[in-house]
């Protein structure tokens, strides 16, 4: 599974947080969709760590954006059974 800010190889560093210039691993999933350009079904997602996780899921949910804060491993975990 690929994030945004991560490598394609899954021997490279761990997932990073989406906020911009944060270096943190990622512990946070936003999963949101913009209704004007996406189907209500798609997901998009933002990376989070513990101290942007507040910051980004505001910046998304004040747009009606945000549908779901997950944490990784959870989202994860769904998307190995989901397949």
């Amino acid at each position: 599974m690929n994030f945004p800010g991560t490598s394609d190889s899954a021997s490279d560093a761990a997932p990073i947080c989406s906020a911009k210039g944060c270096r943190e691993p990622a512990v946070w999933v936003l999963a949101w969709n913009n209704p004007k350009l996406h189907t209500p079904e798609r997901r998009k997602t933002w990376l989070a760590c513990d101290e942007h996780r507040e910051h980004l899921s505001s910046f998304l949910d004040m747009r009606g954006f945000l549908k779901d804060v997950v944490e990784l491993t959870e989202w994860e975990r769904r998307s190995a059974t989901d397949h």
